[in-house]
């Protein structure tokens, strides 16, 4: 994932105080870094991958259009940091990747033959399951 090369104009990092268990240091060092990066700025993505990161970033991209990526499971700033810009390049490199166009396809007749005849055995064996009469 480090191959992908993110221009660093395009991101900007900010460290606020960390939520949760972590006893003084919560309260006195702010270790949560927050990572934002210029989705509609940006030179590294053409439309349709821009259009498709939108997508997968979903409720993490805010209104002006940025792309907000909060990292806090590290006790110092620069493993947050680390772990911010790899999960921004994770996002971008599954952006990047195009999705293949579907072909629409027709069953074969031997396959739509063969799902009738395992729809009428199985019809069959659930026939037999039934009451059985006693006709003297």
């Amino acid at each position: 994932m480090s191959s992908l090369e993110i221009p660093e104009h395009e991101l900007s990092f900010s460290f606020v105080r960390a939520s949760g268990p972590g006893g003084q240091n919560v309260n006195k060092v702010a270790t949560a870094a927050q990572l934002r990066f210029d989705l509609a700025g940006s030179t590294l993505l053409n439309d349709a991958a821009r259009a498709r990161l939108r997508q997968l970033a979903g409720h993490r991209v805010n209104a002006d259009g940025s792309l907000l990526i909060v990292a806090r499971n590290h006790r110092t700033q620069e493993g947050n940091r680390r772990e911010a810009l790899g999960r921004l390049q994770a996002l971008i490199a599954a952006a990047l990747i195009e999705p293949k166009k579907r072909r629409a396809t027709r069953p074969t007749r031997a396959s739509q033959v063969r799902r009738v005849d395992s729809k009428v055995k199985n019809k069959r064996n659930k026939q037999l399951r039934g009451r059985v009469s006693h006709d003297d």
